[in-house]
């Protein structure tokens, strides 16, 4: 994955109405028509955030008849996973070490 992709992805998914088509994909494929329905924003705004993930290729997409099927295109969140898997130790040492504190408190 080039660095520009890698760009494309994490601009991609910096905007939360993104991350939530996302989420609603990760549940099945759906008509653009469908997902628009679950914004408070209006359709043309819902198919520019779809172009975005489509560009990004977080998202495919297929014609039905008039509709236009999208569906999740997960592997390049990979790139994703990688770079915050560096700071996982972090999270996990801290949770590690807010348990310790509370089992201490438990103690005494």
């Amino acid at each position: 994955m080039t660095a520009q992709t890698d760009n494309q992805v994490f601009h991609a998914i910096a905007d939360p109405h993104r991350r939530r088509l996302l989420d609603l994909l990760a549940a099945g494929d759906s008509p653009a028509q469908d997902l628009a329905a679950r914004f408070e924003i209006s359709f043309p705004a819902v198919s520019q955030h779809l172009k975005v993930l489509l560009e990004a290729g977080l998202v495919a997409r297929r014609a039905h008849g008039r509709q236009r099927i999208y569906r999740l295109a997960p592997s390049k969140l990979k790139a994703v996973d990688e770079w915050t898997a560096g700071y996982r130790r972090f999270w996990e040492g801290s949770l590690k070490r807010l348990g310790e504190y509370l089992d201490s408190k438990n103690e005494t």
